[in-house]
């Protein structure tokens, strides 16, 4: 009966590779790995991100090899059914519906698009799409712009076996030759030179340049920079509560004045209640940093021994004729009376190697290096001149969690400043502004400490350029170097290494992302503008821009925590159409929005994805457009009208192998065929 029931299948049911296409075998592989790459994916995504998932399994080649192998399965297991029966009409349903919900999943994935737009309210609308990739774009010689993609979470390109991206119209050989996560960046700007002839293009764009050093013992911390005249990307530095600036010329007053702050000693009005935050450091005993809270001054001096026998020190407490000691472990983050005063204290936090990092304290380690403090006194008194417990002024408020004065708001004056100033015969001055000691002028010799009156901080200007251009140096940032300072590493973006051969002659340089590098390639007279690159997220243009009308955030009743925030939008298209809307967390809205287009995914869906809390004429949203929409609802419904039909319908379940055959169950062809068999052995 075997035999017989093969030897009627059509001759390409029975061909060995759509057997093994067709086979139950194959089908229990292929769902075993996807069930495993779901796990995996799963643990990635929540050890890592969605990123890592997309690019080790959703997004890997391997998968979607996968699935078409499974869509290759399950039709030719629908197929091997040939001729359909009655009861076969459940296993197509089922079949059908999962091949598909997989053809519409394809087609989302090739045709689909997916990415972020930053809005600014008051801007003309904008198309380009930031999509959640990494690429290279090139911009050659002769004007077309060529993207590669450049993800390299697996498998970096390494100089034995680089990423090799062809060769660029000019002539020149192109390829990626290293990875790096992190990448930082130094101006190291490059001397301009007319060889005494008249000034040049090149020389007239120069600009002066000088390279100093600022460094601290008490945050035993050093710093250095360069500076380029009159620069607005690369004249200043900033320290946050202080900035250093160059410009040409020379200072308005060429001899040395220094104007006090007032040292007013006398004690002004009758007991109020008093507030004050000091930072004081272990190795500059005399020097602290403070802010008034509320009230005035306490007048307090404080100061921090050093640790011994791995203790945390004591705080030593002066005020008027009275001292007093506490122990740092034993007081810490409580509050504790200051005996014979009116006043309490509590230590706030304590740093046993204390660093500002990004304008916020921070321990480098556990090591008791550079020990630090901030102690918050409180009582009820008579307030002491601020100058002369404070010497670094008023400030910012101290945050309530030990955090130092916070830096200036955007276009506001730093309260520490130095102007550098240098005239055409080389000759540099200075004018200083401190809170500590007030403004100074005067003139700066090379190599000669300038005292600035910020905490201890001195600057030493050692190397200066008549004529510059700015040239940055990227170089990655190494693993020890990144784990010791972790948060400053995350704000560091990563970048590609890239090798340019052309004539015989090599060139490598690293490209951040977010940055926009020159390769020096020869071209020739009549060639266009220079060959530009840029690495960092893809971008692509929508056939719609989106402008921002409003932006509105909500507040909780009694707080300024955001309950919600809501973005306005107008979006236009080339032919004139346009549509406003609004979206708003779990809310979003589409164009166009006819109702077969949001059946059909024929539309781009447009939801709120982020916020800035400094900049309420900002909003980020998410555009979403996926043409398999409607394939991938179509397939899951008939998967669930499939499985019902197989286990609830009697008549689409086929009969068990079981059960007796009955007479009216056989076709008249079955018994013609089957007869002559009986007599035969019968006879």
């Amino acid at each position: 009966m075997a035999n017989s029931r093969s030897a009627e299948k059509p001759a390409w049911q029975r061909n060995s590779i759509f057997e093994f296409f067709a086979s139950l075998k194959l089908a229990v592989v292929l769902l075993a790995v996807l069930i495993v790459a779901a796990i995996a994916g799963t643990i990635y995504e929540s050890s890592f991100d969605a990123k890592v998932a997309r690019a080790y399994v959703y997004g890997a080649p391997w998968f979607n090899l996968w699935l078409v192998l499974l869509g290759a399965n399950l039709a030719c297991s629908a197929f091997s059914r040939w001729p359909w029966r009655k009861h076969h009409l459940a296993f197509l349903i089922t079949h059908l519906g999962i091949i598909t919900l997989l053809i519409g999943s394809l087609i989302g994935r090739i045709w689909g698009v997916e990415g972020t737009i930053t809005l600014f309210k008051g801007e003309p609308p904008t198309n380009r799409l930031l999509v959640n990739e990494h690429q290279l774009r090139v911009h050659d010689v002769d004007g077309i712009v060529k993207g590669y993609p450049a993800e390299f979470l697996h498998h970096p390109p390494t100089p034995q076996h680089p990423r090799d991206l062809g060769q660029l119209a000019s002539g020149a050989h192109l390829q990626i030759i290293d990875y790096a996560p992190a990448i930082e960046g130094k101006l190291n700007p490059k001397p301009v030179t007319n060889g005494g002839a008249p000034a040049s293009t090149e020389a007239a764009a120069g600009r002066p340049a000088l390279h100093f050093t600022i460094a601290t013992a008490m945050m035993n911390q050093r710093l250095d920079g360069w500076l380029l005249a009159d620069d607005p990307q690369h004249g200043n530095f900033s320290m946050g509560l202080a900035t250093i600036e160059l410009k040409r010329g020379a200072v308005a007053r060429s001899t040395s004045s220094i104007t006090s702050t007032s040292k007013s000693t006398s004690r002004i009005g009758e007991p109020i209640d008093l507030e004050e935050s000091i930072f004081a450091f272990s190795k500059a005993p005399d020097e602290q940093i403070g802010h008034v809270r509320e009230g005035g001054s306490s007048g307090a001096k404080i100061r921090l021994s050093a640790p011994e026998n791995g203790n945390k020190g004591q705080v030593i407490v002066s005020i008027g004729d009275n001292e007093a000691k506490f122990d740092v472990a034993e007081n810490l983050g409580r509050d504790v009376p200051i005996e014979n005063t009116p006043f309490t204290l509590r230590i706030e936090n304590y740093w046993p190697d204390f660093r500002i990092e990004n304008g916020k304290p921070s321990s480098v380690s556990d090591q008791p290096n550079n020990p630090a403090v901030l102690v918050t006194i409180r009582g009820k008194g008579a307030p002491v001149a601020a100058a002369e417990t404070n010497p670094h002024g008023s400030g910012k408020e101290l945050a309530a969690t030990g955090g130092p004065p916070t830096m200036p708001a955007p276009g506001e004056e730093a309260p520490n400043h130095l102007t550098l100033f240098v005239a055409d015969d080389g000759a540099i001055t200075y004018e200083l502004a401190s809170r500590k000691i007030g403004k100074s002028s005067g003139k700066l010799d090379l190599n000669k400490p300038l005292t600035t009156g910020w905490a201890d901080w001195q600057l030493v200007v050692d190397k200066t350029m008549p004529s510059a251009q700015p040239q940055m140096d990227f170089t990655p940032v190494k693993s020890e170097q990144a784990s010791a300072a972790s948060s400053a590493a995350a704000d560091l973006p990563d970048g590609v290494r890239l090798r340019v051969q052309q004539n015989g002659e090599t060139f490598e340089r690293w490209a951040p992302a977010g940055w926009q590098i020159t390769i020096p390639i020869r071209q020739s007279a009549d060639s266009g503008s220079p060959t530009m690159v840029a690495y960092g997220w893809k971008i692509i243009g929508l056939p719609i821009g989106l402008e921002l009308r409003d932006f509105e955030v909500k507040r909780n009743e009694g707080s300024d925590s955001p309950a919600g925030f809501k973005s306005t939008l107008r979006v236009v298209t080339a032919d004139g159409e346009g549509a406003t809307g609004a979206c708003w967390m779990n809310h979003p809205f589409s164009f166009p929005g006819t109702w077969w287009r949001t059946w059909t995914g024929l539309t781009y869906k447009i939801s709120q994805a982020s916020w800035n809390p400094e900049n309420l004429n900002q909003s980020t949203v998410q555009i979403l457009r996926d043409p398999g929409w409607l394939l991938k609802w179509i397939g899951s419904l008939l998967v669930v009208i499939g499985v019902f039909m197989m286990f609830y319908l009697q008549p689409y379940r086929k009969q068990t192998e079981g059960e007796p055959i009955t007479p009216s169950a056989m076709t008249p062809e079955k018994r013609t065929r089957e007869a002559p068999v009986v007599s035969t052995s019968a006879l």
